[in-house]
């Protein structure tokens, strides 16, 4: 090839990414996890790095095993990417131990990451336990408190108030401005378990109470739901950190509404199917 042709420059062109961080666990089906976490960041326009926190066997019929990554060398791939890049958002998904949860705690008190979203994965959407008990306290108490803004499922925001799990969209505004109020941490309540026509997230912030309504998709493939809502946040925030989060939570829900419908026609794996990461590139209606 002739000098001057068919090479690019890697310096002056285009604009700087918008980088997000994805600290979660691994899904082989790529349906959740950080392999969910990497598709919506590219979806939405971010440049997605990832520290993962666990090792799964895992596919759209559940979870038949997990291996924790030494919360050592949880801190160490942390400390070695935030040495080199400048992280714009991050998403907090799978910690599966308090020893995770609690470096992950230190990283953040002494790291800027961003604005910070805080998925508190405890089962995964086929019932499997993905948090054992230890560490729910530790995410309570030390890394609520550092996030931006949390978004537990109804089961989840359960466990974090040591309550029963709320059976509809008023008890749902209720748990999540008692979690704001414990946590002083922006809440977004996913209501998604609870029945109905549409589906109700709460979110309660300083500022109020906002229900976020969205048609309920009638579709077994919702693996990776919880995953995919939160990295939507958090690529949008890595894009604008300052953006007011009412706006920020409804352009990841058409996200997700998109992302869910796509997913019907699929196809992959025979039990709780993935979404479809990609359909917006497909114009997925």
């Amino acid at each position: 090839m002739g000098r001057g042709t068919g090479r690019v420059s890697d310096r002056g062109r285009g604009i700087p990414a918008r980088v997000a961080l994805s600290i979660a666990g691994s899904d082989p089906s790529g349906g959740a996890g950080v392999q969910a976490d990497l598709k919506t960041f590219a979806a939405l326009g971010a440049y997605g790095t990832a520290v993962l926190t666990a090792l799964t066997a895992q596919s759209t019929r559940g979870v038949a095993g997990v291996v924790v990554v030494d919360p050592g060398f949880v801190r160490q791939q942390l400390d070695v990417l935030l040495d080199d890049v400048t992280v714009h958002a991050t998403k907090i998904g799978m910690l599966a131990g308090a020893a995770t949860a609690r470096a992950v705690a230190e990283v953040l008190r002494a790291r800027d990451v961003g604005p910070v979203v805080l998925d508190p994965v405890m089962v995964a959407t086929s019932g499997d336990r993905l948090l054992d008990a230890d560490a729910v306290a530790v995410l309570r108490e030390e890394l609520l408190p550092l996030a931006d803004v949390v978004t537990p499922n109804v089961p989840e925001a359960a466990v974090l108030l040591g309550v029963e799990a709320a059976r509809g969209p008023d008890e749902c505004v209720a748990q999540a401005e008692e979690l704001l109020r414990r946590s002083g941490t922006t809440v977004l309540l996913k209501g998604g378990h609870l029945d109905g026509d549409d589906s109700v997230d709460v979110l309660a912030r300083a500022g109020g109470t906002h229900l976020v309504t969205r048609p309920r998709v009638a579709t077994t493939a919702t693996h990776g739901t919880g995953c995919t809502l939160s990295s939507a946040m958090a690529a949008l925030l890595a894009h604008d950190p300052g953006a007011d989060l009412t706006g920020v939570v409804d352009a990841a829900r058409d996200y997700l509404q998109t992302a869910l419908t796509g997913g019907i026609g699929l196809g992959v794996g025979h039990g709780s199917g993935p979404l479809d990461h990609s359909g917006l590139s497909r114009g997925a209606q």
